[in-house]
């Protein structure tokens, strides 16, 4: 029987409790520091915060994740949410930095609570809007991202490092205990022995061109991300600009709200819109690239690429994974596993591109590859979307 569609107040939950979560990952990315200074370490050492927390979440994303095609997610999310209020108390205590790099490493293996509930979402929504519900609790997930690193900064200026970490624990345990009374019961789950779950995801892709086609999408759009951001940093950073690390945080605003407008993407895909969407929003990162690399010369014009950006970026996402999920109802926890490990190795490669293009050619260069990346998708795009059309007339 057809569900009834989810209140606004469940949605809006699912979409808090996301973003929280994710946010969990990059909290620790201002601080590293006022971490270093504090536990009396270098800067180098303080950076293996971040690459711990990284790993963590992408053994999570493995190895947890998959869980929720034949587990309760509604008893799953909440519990992975309370280990990280632990993982996260953990952190504010910690007395040195061998038990702060460990504590972030759980932080990152269970944090994937926001990657459980964005599939639990699309089997809650009708198949009338299940792009809608993908996209609002996606752009919250994508929220997350964004403010986790303005929030962090703000806190720990006002109230010191570890009080972000007390911080975050008390949210993630008041979500905990909001989700569990509050969120629908998930559908019947199949049984299937967690060996066979995970080694049946490769396969799942094997055997799915336009899922191969959605999971490059997804790689190359969080490249194209990772390579923005690193490069941006080294922009405002430097001359003409020279800003302070709390003003750069703050660029991250404009992505904001990119990430909110992003979310009407779904209701395209609910109108049946969504592959001419996909082909549009590669068009529109083409465009803002484009108006970005004017951005080193005016502040106003970075802000616009900024947002025009995101927009197209945030929108791929959010077509990819509702495409994605409406096309494997069944196996949409490991088709999501599989979409964020491609999309996390993408955004490892895209950082590494984004100091090399800038030590090659500056601000020009991180913006003509950025722009050529999401050009050549925009060709893949245009070629299958072609190749599709004239199989249907024949």
């Amino acid at each position: 029987m057809e569900r009834a569609p989810l209140s606004r107040g469940v949605v809006l939950l699912l979409a808090v409790a996301s973003g929280a979560a994710v946010g969990n990952l990059y909290y620790a990315q201002p601080l590293l520091d006022v971490i270093a200074r504090d536990l009396h370490v270098g800067q180098g050492t303080a950076g293996l915060l971040v690459t711990a927390t990284q790993v963590g979440y992408a053994l999570g994303i493995m190895f947890i994740v998959p869980l929720g095609d034949i587990r309760s997610r509604r008893r799953l999310a909440p519990l992975m949410m309370l280990l990280s209020a632990a993982c996260l108390a953990a952190c504010a205590v910690a007395p040195g930095i061998t038990i702060l790099v460990l504590a972030l490493v759980a932080v990152g293996v269970s944090t994937v609570a926001g990657q459980i509930l964005i599939p639990f979402a699309s089997d809650l929504a009708t198949d009338a809007d299940r792009g809608r519900v993908v996209g609002i609790v996606l752009s919250g997930a994508l929220t997350g991202i964004l403010a986790a690193r303005v929030v962090s900064g703000l806190i720990a200026g006002a109230l010191g490092w570890r009080a972000v970490f007390v911080i975050a624990a008390v949210v993630m345990l008041l979500l905990a205990l909001v989700l569990a009374r509050t969120i629908p019961h998930d559908i019947p789950r199949q049984r299937q022995p967690y060996g066979a779950l995970l080694r049946s995801i490769p396969g799942l892709v094997r055997g799915d061109t336009t899922l191969q086609i959605v999971l490059l999408y997804g790689a190359v759009s969080f490249g194209a991300f990772s390579v923005f951001w690193t490069g941006l940093t080294f922009l405002l950073s430097g001359p003409p600009y020279s800003y302070s690390t709390f003003v750069i945080g703050l660029f991250g605003l404009a992505g904001l709200v990119g990430a909110v407008a992003a979310q009407g993407s779904g209701r395209l895909h609910d109108r049946g819109w969504s592959v001419r969407a996909t082909g549009l929003s590669w068009l529109l990162a083409v465009v803002a690239w484009a108006v970005c690399d004017i951005g080193r010369f005016s502040v106003p014009w970075l802000v616009i690429g900024i947002v025009l950006l995101d927009v197209a970026i945030q929108s791929q996402r959010i077509l990819n994974q509702a495409q994605m999920f409406q096309a494997s109802p069944q196996a949409r926890s490991r088709v999501n596993t599989a979409y964020i490990t491609g999309s996390f190795v993408g955004g490892a490669v895209g950082s590494v591109v984004a100091s090399a293009l800038w030590a090659a050619g500056g601000w020009n260069a991180v913006c003509i590859v950025g722009g050529g990346l999401c050009a050549a998708s925009f060709v893949l795009w245009l070629v299958t979307t072609l190749r599709a059309r004239a199989l249907r007339t024949t």
